[in-house]
């Protein structure tokens, strides 16, 4: 089975966090991994567009009612219908996640995989625990996740 990196943040965004989303998206497609998503735009379609630039699988959990609200990246659109309530599902998809900055959609997902005990690396995100790795640059996120969701170190 493969495993499954998350990323997580805003669906407007800062072109600096665009571009570490992206990077991002790359560095997880290079290891093999699956990138799951909340499928909208900014962040989490900035991380869609590098994945597939590098010919990576990417699931969107798409929080409407249609596959077609999803980002052009998104290859496989997880349609809930449920709004916001999505998160957790974006959060236990995942082995690990990559926090992107972020709201208080963001936030949501992240207290989802604290509590589920999901590894999360994050960049210029919300700091409400010690257990939130950071990371400086897009290699160094997914490396420390690659690491964490394979069962090394967890927080």
């Amino acid at each position: 089975m493969k495993l499954t990196i998350g990323v997580i943040g805003e669906s407007e965004t800062t072109p600096e966090r665009y571009e570490f989303a992206y990077s991002v998206g790359r560095e997880i497609a290079r290891r093999g991994c699956v990138l799951v998503c909340g499928g909208m735009g900014g962040v989490m379609e900035a991380a869609c567009k590098g994945a597939s630039k590098e010919g990576g699988l990417t699931v969107g959990i798409v929080p409407g009612a249609s596959g077609g609200d999803a980002n052009p990246y998104v290859d496989v659109p997880i349609v809930t219908g449920m709004g916001h309530g999505r998160n957790v599902i974006v959060a236990r998809s995942s082995n690990a996640i990559v926090a992107v900055g972020g709201n208080y959609g963001t936030l949501s997902e992240i207290a989802f995989a604290l509590k589920l005990g999901i590894p999360i690396v994050g960049f210029h995100t919300w700091e409400v625990s010690s257990d939130i790795k950071k990371a400086k640059t897009p290699r160094e996120a997914v490396d420390v996740a690659y690491s964490l969701a394979r069962g090394g170190d967890r927080p």
